[in-house]
């Protein structure tokens, strides 16, 4: 399919390209592996703007033995004609000039996800070299750049039919920290963007392990929702589907029920992964509790004096709202909450009344969902009951704490932070280690409740969990109020054996379905102990793994070495903790970010959930790759 108005003058230049290498986070993020990866999602971002506008149904991600990327669609090939203005190929525009593009005038890209022109031209200036192949106007074209600059002009190398554009990079190591493209983070958007993209396909190749694997899915989004409720009992056997088309904007919507309790809802405006939401997420929010309340009061009376709330109507939904609209508005490069006020009410009033019409269509669907919610609804009223009764226990409302918190002096959030530590005898430890100015102590007695598997009644029952919510301050579901956090930095802090890893591993379960802008916010983090005290002479060293043991052992010789392996903190004395893990300047830290909610949600669904075999098969997936198991 040929379309001869995309030309080099439908691209806008808006800045030349200055200080990438200088500021690469100001771009991508970070230049850890979070910033590598985002490398290729910007080149990915162009080849899916092609399938977007109808002009691609083929992209090929290739993994090279040298750490080189390559994505070729058949797309209609970046313009290779002469830009009026600046007197250089098209290509050659968007290659070397920030904020250049096609998409700032609606006219090339009707509909697309990289807005602000910085994409390509940021991955060129942060690879060692980037090849760029573009087949189109019967040409095979090609231009080769190294660390932003060309090196060659481009040049027709044969001729051809076909269309697309074909590009090779290699990240630069001496900006990024690895280099080292990871397969379960490419596959996870690779597959998304697959389920987003109905008749898009996408094959992805790894020369370094001989993989090659081919996404295609028929139902689009349908088949998303399938995929992730694949590992749970659903309520009714198909998803629910609505496809809108008005005023410019195109709604798809796909939502199905199970009999579960937690709410896993993901939006995307033009393909990108709305994270953090916004007024398309706001939209279909409201038009479903709204079915559902007004289906209730007409149909089965439903008059218990209380309306369903969003959280009753969602529990147990597993939903996917696709958006493709113009000029959507994004917070930041990054893009993950999409801010057009108009798109709320566009959402909401389409949202409603197709539900509604699937609703009266098919009643026997309609009374499953809805007395679904309804029992939500008592389960959150007794849940109130028993937070009721733990204030009143606990004479929260005059402002006392848990008696097991040993609080810190500082009263200033942003300068406090919390230890979770497992168990009395750490807890000693920590409180004989830290600085009680600004560092408290809360220690866990055993395992707390998997909340995978409970609703907030069960949780307001579990005394663990209520003490760490009084503990934390700022309440949990419809009462979270994150101005109240009285710490933040939150900090998990258990043994480093199979039983510390399922606490940590209930604790951040907990957090992620029930705080989870506590993770937004960057307030949740994984303590790293040593696993390891290593003597030689008067010299003492910690270290954290098995791995750096043996490069330890290397550089200071293995001779007259003590070598003492910690298996629990209580084995750790308070200096040793305190140099370890309670120095701020020594003390290693793991931020807990959300780098892909839909792959969190399948995660804490398959180690947490009810079903044992996807955890058998996520095991044994895996093993290869656990680090200091502790048997």
């Amino acid at each position: 399919m040929t379309d001869n108005s995309y030309r080099a003058e439908s691209i806008t230049v808006l800045k030349d390209l200055e200080a990438v290498v200088k500021r690469p986070a100001m771009y991508i993020g970070d230049v850890g592996s979070r910033g590598l990866h985002h490398l290729l999602v910007e080149v990915l971002d162009n080849s899916i703007d092609e399938a977007l506008a109808g002009f691609c149904n083929l992209i090929k991600v290739i993994i090279h033995i040298d750490g080189s990327v390559t994505v070729i669609d058949n797309g209609r090939g970046i313009p290779v004609d002469i830009h009026p203005e600046l007197k250089i190929p098209g290509v050659e525009v968007v290659m070397t000039i920030l904020h250049s593009g096609g998409k700032f005038d609606n006219k090339s890209y009707k509909v697309s996800g990289g807005l602000h022109g910085v994409g390509i031209s940021v991955v060129n200036a942060l690879s060692n070299f980037l090849d760029v192949i573009v087949k189109r106007d019967g040409h095979i074209y090609q231009q080769r750049y190294e660390k932003g600059r060309k090196v060659s002009e481009l040049q027709i190398i044969g001729d051809t039919l076909d269309l697309g554009t074909e590009i090779t990079f290699l990240p630069n190591p001496e900006i990024f920290e690895t280099t080292q493209f990871e397969n379960e983070i490419i596959i996870t958007r690779l597959k998304e963007l697959a389920f987003l993209n109905k008749g898009l396909k996408i094959i992805f190749s790894d020369e370094r392990t001989n993989i090659t694997e081919e996404y295609f899915y028929e139902g689009g989004i349908i088949s998303f929702v399938n995929h992730l409720n694949r590992n749970k009992n659903v309520l009714h056997k198909e998803p629910i589907y609505l496809n809108i088309d008005k005023l410019n904007t195109k709604i798809e919507v796909a939502l199905q029920y199970n009999d579960g309790y937690q709410e896993s809802v993901f939006s995307f405006v033009n393909n990108i992964n709305t994270i953090e939401g916004g007024s398309h997420l706001s939209g279909f929010k409201t038009a479903l509790t709204r079915v559902l309340n007004d289906y209730s009061l007409k149909n089965m009376n439903h008059k218990n004096g209380e309306n369903l709330t969003g959280d009753d109507a969602r529990e147990g939904l597993v939903a996917i709202i696709s958006v493709r609209m113009h000029s959507p508005q994004f917070e930041g490069q990054t893009k993950t909450k999409l801010g057009n006020s108009n798109i709320k009410g566009i959402v909401d009033s389409n949202v409603y009344d197709g539900l509604s019409h699937f609703f009266e269509e098919n009643p026997s669907t309609a009374k499953t969902i809805i007395f679904k919610a309804i029992n939500a609804a008592r389960a959150r009223e007794a849940a109130r009951k028993a937070r009721e009764l733990t204030r009143r226990k606990s004479v929260l409302d005059s402002g006392s704490l848990p008696g097991k918190l040993a609080d810190c002096q500082e009263k200033d959030p942003s300068k406090s932070e919390v230890f979770i530590v497992e168990g009395d005898s750490a807890a000693g430890t920590g409180i004989a280690s830290r600085d009680r100015k600004f560092q408290a102590i809360f220690p866990l007695r055993g395992k707390i409740l998997n909340v995978e598997k409970a609703r907030l009644d069960k949780i307001f029952n579990n005394e663990e969990i209520t003490s760490l919510i009084s503990a934390l301050g700022c309440g949990i579901g419809e009462e979270f109020d994150s101005s109240k956090l009285r710490y933040h930095k939150i900090i998990i802090l258990t043994d480093a054996d199979s039983d510390g890893n399922h606490i940590s591993t209930l604790l951040l379960t907990f957090f992620y379905r029930n705080m989870p802008k506590l993770i937004e916010n960057g307030y949740l983090f994984i303590a790293q102990p040593p696993l390891y005290r290593v003597v030689k002479g008067t010299s003492t060293h910690y270290v954290k793994d098995d791995i750096k043991l043996q490069k330890l052992l290397k550089e200071i010789g293995s001779d007259k070495v003590i070598i003492q392996r910690f298996k629990g903190l209580g084995e750790m004395d308070s200096d040793e903790l305190q140099e370890t893990v309670m120095d701020l300047n020594k003390r290693i830290l793991k931020k807990v970010i959300i780098e892909d909610a839909v792959y969190a949600d399948q995660i804490f669904s398959i180690l947490m959930g009810d079903e044992v075999e996807p955890r058998r098969e996520f095991i044994f997936k895996h093993a290869i790759n656990v680090k200091n198991l502790d048997v």
